[in-house]
């Protein structure tokens, strides 16, 4: 059973698709970390974000893994090698330049098929921007997420302050605004709902009122 949960940054995916992990006692996967790794290891190495052939090349022998912390139920810490980059992943500069990195036809391809070996013959929620129209594109349930720009930058605001960031709303706003466009009119892999997946905007409604309505979607499966 894949639980596919896509929509735009800051739509509540990943908080939202761990709790539905966590309720279902599913194994969760964030293909967003992926791409940010990704994004983490070419800023590291210096690597032109416009070469996609150079890109590509690092998504191949990059190792990306997914761990546990103690106590938690969900695999919720993302390293390269053996180096933890939970929270350098999440950083303004590759929050900045992951939309570059990911729109890489090559390093997308990459990316899927990684995915799909994480995920495939497992019960798994799987939350990105494609998961229900090219990584899986006949799981069992597919959701949308939805909120208002406004609202999405200012929860990506409070993260990142929870982190230890200084961030600007508006300026995130007008961020979040552009990453859409990117993500929406790249050729591989763009963020678009799939004709199946339930629209749900969860600019009002709280974390809870959201995981609820997609464990229903679920039983009724």
């Amino acid at each position: 059973m894949i639980i596919a949960i896509d929509g735009p940054a800051a739509s509540g995916k990943s908080t939202v698709a761990r709790e539905v992990a966590k309720r279902l006692h599913f194994d969760y996967l964030d293909t967003g970390a992926m791409y940010r790794a990704v994004t983490w290891q070419a800023l590291e190495q210096k690597v032109d974000v416009f070469d996609e052939a150079a890109l590509k090349a690092l998504a191949r022998r990059i190792p990306i893994r997914f761990e546990r912390s103690p106590g938690s139920e969900i695999d919720d810490r993302v390293f390269v090698g053996e180096t933890d980059v939970t929270s350098a992943i999440r950083s303004p500069k590759v929050s900045s330049m992951v939309s570059l990195v990911a729109r890489a036809a090559g390093v997308r391809r990459v990316m899927v098929e990684r995915q799909r070996v994480l995920a495939d013959e497992k019960d798994s929620v799987v939350e990105g921007r494609d998961i229900g129209t090219v990584v899986f594109p006949y799981a069992e349930v597919k959701v949308f997420l939805t909120a208002s720009a406004g609202e999405r930058a200012r929860r990506r605001s409070m993260e990142m302050q929870e982190e230890g960031h200084c961030v600007n709303v508006q300026s995130l706003e007008r961020e979040l605004i552009s990453r859409d466009m990117v993500d929406s009119q790249r050729r591989s892999g763009p963020l678009m709902r799939a004709c199946d997946a339930r629209i749900l905007n969860t600019t009002d409604k709280s974390v809870d009122e959201v995981v609820d309505e997609i464990v229903r979607l679920y039983e009724e499966e």
